[in-house]
This record gives C-alpha cells, structure tokens and sequence, in this order.
C-alpha cells in the first residue's frame, strides 16, 4: 500500500512539474534571448530597437491570436495569407473610393474590411464543419482562394495608401512607440476578454479538451466551430489593417509569409496543437520570440536561415515539451 502511494504522489509530483515548464518555459526562453543578444550588442535593450520590435511583430500577433482560437478547438487554419490579402485589398480600394483619408467617410472602409474578414472565416467554418472536411485541407483551400480573388481584384498592381492621418498608425508615436503597437494593445485585450469572461471563449477551451465530452454536455460543437473560425477572421482582418498601416501598401503579397510566423509563435508560446491549453498570453510571448530571434539575428550580423533554423528547433522543443508521448499510441 506504501509503495502505491508513493508512486502515485511520484507520478502527480511529475505531471506538476512538467506543467510547471510548460506554462513558464516560453517566458524563460525569452527573457534568455533578449539577454543573450544585449549582451552581444548593447543597442539590442534600446527603445528604438524594442519599438523596431514591435512595428514588425504588431500585424503578426493580430493574425496568430486569430490562429490561436482554432487551435484552442484541436483545429488548424491555414487561410490566413489569403484572406489577410484579400481584406488589405479590400479596405485599400474603398478607402481610396470613399475618399481616400480618414478625414472623409474612408473610415467605413475599415469596418468594411473587418467584415469581408469575417465573412470568409464563416464561409471556411461552414465548409469545414458543413462538408465534413478536416480542418487544415478546408482552410488551406480557402487561402489559395483568397490569395487568387486578391490578385484578380489588383491585376498584381500595388495599391498604395498615402493618407497622413492613416499612415500615423506608424509615423506617430507616444512613449516611444507608433500607435499601432497601441492598437495592437487593444486588441490583444479584447481577445483575452473573449477567451477567460465570454461563453464562447470558454467553450472553445471545451472543444478542444474533448469534442466527445463536450457534445454529451449539450454544446453545439458545429456552431461553435464556426463561430471561432469567423471570429479568427476578424482578427486576421485586423492583421491586414496594420500590415497596411505599416507599409502604405495593400497587395497579393500582404498576406505572405504569415501562415509560418503565426503557427509558430502560437506554438512556440505553449498553446498546444491538441487544443484546450494555452491562449493570447501565449501567443503574444510566442510572438516576442519569433521577432527578437529575428531581430537579434540582424542586429549581431547573422544570416536569415541561421534564424530559420533556430525557430524550427524552438518548435520541435515546444511540440516535444507540450505532448505526453506516453498517452499517445500512434503519432500522425
């Protein structure tokens, strides 16, 4: 009886321990970063550079909180280079149709913008859930089309974006730090909001911890998909707004290369793949990694892939570290 004790208290001292790295290991792999290249280059710990930071990671962590609600699930969605393109095109033209600067009635454009994002979060939950088609084939379908409706509505043409007022997302700044970082702020708490006060938030975390046990609950598992899926489209939608913001300009390309920094930072923050761990806090210290591993790169003189290679052994640890192999019998 002594030793069945003993070995139970083992195993729950065991499974405390490695929750305790999970939850704590991706702040503690940041903190070592910025202290490892401040202490390679001095100006890394300057408020220009953090603000440099900030500009770049601001659209990306707008589009990886979207992310992160279809993980939550146990889902994965791969749409967001396409629609992020899509809603930058969109709002782009009917700003410049509405006027053209925030002074006039351009500001409907970003509402507008916002909706379109919405609406193809819905239209990728519905054929998700409605056809019965894994999430990751359903969403990646939906990228190629969005990214192909976005060149069809520019012709490959660039879009510029030219209004001061607009453009001051960027150019001005409040302790140091362009408003859209503030923006981006505020957003981050709206999603934190709906993730810990809202019941969508919640059953979301329901989802992903038991699809089974959370249907024999009474929870529409099919709405609730589809609503995290919409609501993953606004915010990718969000992300396009400062991506355009940023660098005046809506194009096919504005979506590119967000699938890989937005999947990586939510996993490397610690928001597990198998859904119902995790949430936005971690997505924002997943953020903060990928940006000052690729800041700290430039900055200290080392080459991109040198980067690409750390962020892909930082996923490899955070998948490793967040997976009980042992409860697992075959792996995918």
């Amino acid at each position: 009886m002594a030793i069945t004790e003993t070995s139970g208290k083992t195993r729950v001292s065991a499974a405390l321990g490695r929750e305790a790295l999970v939850k704590w290991a991706p702040l503690l792999v940041l903190l070592v970063l910025c202290a490892f290249f401040a202490l390679m280059e001095p100006r890394f710990l300057s408020t220009r550079n953090f603000a440099r930071i900030l500009i770049a990671a601001s659209p990306a962590l707008m589009v990886a909180i979207g992310v992160t609600f279809i993980i939550l699930m146990g889902s994965i969605d791969l749409s967001m280079e396409g629609t992020v393109s899509v809603c930058a095109v969109t709002f782009a033209f009917c700003f410049l149709w509405l006027g053209g600067t925030l002074a006039s009635w351009a500001w409907l454009a970003i509402p507008l913008a916002m909706l379109v994002g919405a609406a193809l979060g819905f239209i990728n939950g519905l054929v998700h859930v409605k056809l019965k088609i894994p999430s990751f084939m359903a969403s990646l379908a939906m990228g190629f089309v969005g990214t192909g409706l976005a060149m069809v509505m520019t012709g490959g043409d660039r879009i510029r974006i030219e209004d001061e007022l607009y453009r001051g997302l960027l150019t001005e700044r409040a302790l140091g730090f362009p408003l859209m970082v503030y923006v981006a702020g505020l957003f981050l708490l709206v999603a934190w909001f709906i993730q810990t006060r809202t019941t969508l938030g919640r059953n979301f975390y329901a989802v992903g911890g038991g699809e089974d046990l959370a249907t024999a609950s009474g929870l529409n598992v099919n709405r609730v998909r589809i609503m995290g899926f919409t609501l993953a489209g606004v915010f990718f939608s969000v992300g396009a707004l400062l991506a355009v913001g940023r660098i005046g300009i809506a194009e096919t390309a504005t979506g590119n290369n967000f699938m890989f920094l937005s999947i990586t930072a939510v996993v490397v923050g610690g928001t597990a793949l198998w859904g119902g761990i995790g949430g936005v806090w971690n997505t924002l210290v997943g953020v903060l990694i990928v940006f000052v591993i690729g800041n700290g790169m430039v900055v200290i003189g080392l080459p991109g892939y040198v980067q690409d290679a750390v962020l892909g052994i930082l996923v490899i640890l955070a998948v490793i570290l967040s997976t009980d192999r042992r409860s697992i019998s075959f792996v995918k």
